[in-house]
């Protein structure tokens, strides 16, 4: 049986990632910046507005469980998920950088401009397939993969190979019709943490962030982006 397909990681640094998304037609109107503290009060540092968070975490073995949980309780529950939520899952290892900026970028095609280019067409063409359907397409998608690898050896550390083991992981969290919806494209479906909206969104998204860090607060491998507008 052949292995899955394999990127190169990306590195959690704003500017990289920032300067990746705008080398694919991303407007510079809007940026990638740190959080440097999930603490309310701030919040206000952060430039407003904020559309989409990137939450960067250890795969540990709390988080899988917590996962299975999770999974089994929805499945049992059901959820509300809005047709407009536009969600892919991740069949390509250390792919979850990129999937997490698609996720990002394709929720909030209302505020961001993308100029013509492989990103908007591969927004615009994907976006009526079914989240396996949209996975299958990025595995083929040789600009896409060329622009991830390219921006995947910039940044501060020196990129890990393809094949080694990366227990580091992105997933997307973003507002969509009223709702914040957690963006991970190796769960079986989105998660749907409850309603939300533009207003609110960064401490809505923040709150979903610290439980993660509460769940395994031993661990200090985590950071968080935030997508903002920019005074460019």
């Amino acid at each position: 049986m052949a292995s899955s397909p394999r990127w190169l990681p990306l590195e959690s640094n704003p500017d990289v990632i920032s300067q990746y998304l705008w080398s694919i037609g991303m407007s510079k109107k809007w940026q990638f910046v740190d959080v440097l503290s999930l603490d309310e009060e701030l919040l206000c540092m952060i430039p407003q507005p904020v559309c989409a968070l990137v939450l960067l975490f250890p795969c540990s073995e709390k988080y899988y469980h917590f996962k299975e949980e999770e999974e089994n309780c929805i499945e049992k529950k059901g959820q509300t998920i809005s047709s407009n939520l536009y969600y892919t899952k991740q069949t390509i290892g250390n792919a979850c950088g990129t999937v997490a900026l698609i996720h990002c970028v394709a929720n909030n095609m209302e505020q961001i401009s993308i100029d013509e280019g492989f990103l908007k067409t591969f927004i615009e063409s994907t976006k009526s397939l079914t989240p396996e359907e949209k996975a299958a397409k990025l595995e083929s998608d040789e600009s896409m993969i060329e622009a991830h690898d390219n921006f995947a050896q910039e940044g501060q550390t020196e990129a890990p190979s393809r094949d080694e083991h990366v227990n580091l992981h992105f997933v997307a969290l973003v507002e969509k019709d009223g709702h914040l919806y957690e963006l991970d494209g190796r769960k079986k479906f989105p998660i749907n943490h409850g309603k939300s909206s533009a207003e609110t969104f960064l401490q809505d998204a923040t709150k979903v962030c610290r439980e993660y860090v509460k769940r395994d607060p031993d661990n200090l491998r985590f950071t968080v982006i935030a997508l903002s507008a920019s005074d460019s």
